[in-house]
């Protein structure tokens, strides 16, 4: 197995080689549905560690060694940062300077539907919104077209038919070779996979949250979408052909050795003021009871608690990849290593199914 040590040469950012061994059978991959995009195991999701604010360098590790151990999809939004959009700038850059020399072995995706910006034209679902918002996102890069494009939330203002239009169209166009939609309910994800079926483009792919504490897709969850008989959302996409990566599968760091202390260290997301989705409030007593016991069953299985909480929620096969987040090299691999770990038994998730509590840490 190759490893960054001395015997491997280092090259400059703008003559990155990637490892020769990359493809050798350490990182599985998965079909996305019953399309023929597959799609790593575990994937690199940009949301947070690629902004403005962060080290270029810290960013272009992270990336290389990622490819490097197989991830060979990097997923990114037009307001990822922060500031928004400077996830896609700096992207661009580590493309520019090694990376895309492999573009055809990446595959990249951006979403649209959050507010990106100032004025009507910045938000939602509407046609103006996400092919303009594509567009800047390409320019940002510096490519021409992704291979994933997502509609990143459900608007219920805007009707369904121009947003499922407006992702055809990008199709049609080759600004994108695949669509997707994050965060809808089932009824809505089947209305949406219906207009593309009509439009002869399919829906590719869904991007929900997923973890042991957060467990909303295996739910029957009545949205106030529709009349319909509700249903979970696993069983959707898993009727419809769709494949699933989940993103936030250590809730938002719950799920990791970081806070097992019962305090937030500091530098942490829970420890920072500014973060609007962890702060210690969520260090509960429940909480840090059900992931203290979860840490010993991962310590019996020789994992550490993150890499339990990606082999539990990649034990479905509707689950196609976890996005996981990396603020340095170590973090990466202690993640990847994940699909190194032995399945779980069916006495293993016995023991995990008490503990793995929806709304723990809420």
């Amino acid at each position: 197995m190759s490893t960054s040590s001395p015997m491997r040469p280092e090259y400059p950012a703008d003559r990155y080689l990637a490892d020769d061994d990359r493809y050798d059978g350490r990182m599985p991959y998965r079909r996305s549905g019953r399309s023929g995009l597959v799609l790593p195991a575990i994937s690199l999701g940009l949301w947070h560690n690629f902004g403005s604010v962060d080290s270029l360098e810290t960013q272009r590790a992270v990336l290389h060694r990622a490819f490097d151990l197989g991830v060979t999809h990097f997923d990114l939004a037009n307001n990822y940062g922060p500031v928004a959009g400077s996830a896609e700038e700096n992207f661009g850059r580590h493309l520019a300077q090694g990376l895309g020399r492999y573009r055809d072995e990446l595959v990249i995706s951006t979403k649209a539907g959050y507010g990106m910006g100032v004025g009507p034209y910045q938000d939602g679902g509407s046609r103006k919104y996400l092919l303009s918002s594509l567009d800047r996102s390409l320019q940002r890069m510096g490519l021409d077209h992704v291979d994933v494009f997502y509609h990143h939330r459900p608007d219920t203002e805007t009707p369904l038919e121009e947003t499922m239009t407006a992702l055809h169209d990008v199709v049609k166009s080759g600004k994108a070779l695949y669509v997707g939609v994050s965060n809808y309910s089932a009824s809505r994800t089947r209305e949406a996979a219906g207009i593309l079926a009509e439009l002869g483009t399919p829906l590719t792919i869904h991007q929900p949250s997923y973890s042991m504490f957060n467990r909303h897709v295996e739910n029957v969850v009545d949205d106030g979408y529709d009349g319909r008989q509700r249903e979970p959302l696993l069983d959707a996409v898993g009727d419809l052909g769709v494949g699933t990566i989940v993103f936030s599968p250590l809730q938002q760091g719950l799920l990791t050795d970081r806070y097992l202390s019962g305090s937030a260290p500091a530098g942490s997301r829970a420890a920072s003021t500014t973060s609007p989705f962890l702060s210690e409030k969520n260090l509960s007593e429940s909480y840090l009871e059900r992931a203290r016991a979860l840490d010993e069953i991962a310590s019996d299985r020789g994992q550490t608690l993150a890499q339990l909480a990606l082999s539990w929620v990649l034990r479905d096969d509707r689950i196609t990849s976890a996005l996981v987040g990396a603020s340095s090299v170590a973090q990466l691999e202690g993640n990847v290593a994940a699909v190194s770990g032995p399945a779980l038994t069916d006495d293993e998730l016995a023991a995990i199914e008490p503990l793995a509590v929806d709304g723990t840490g809420r």
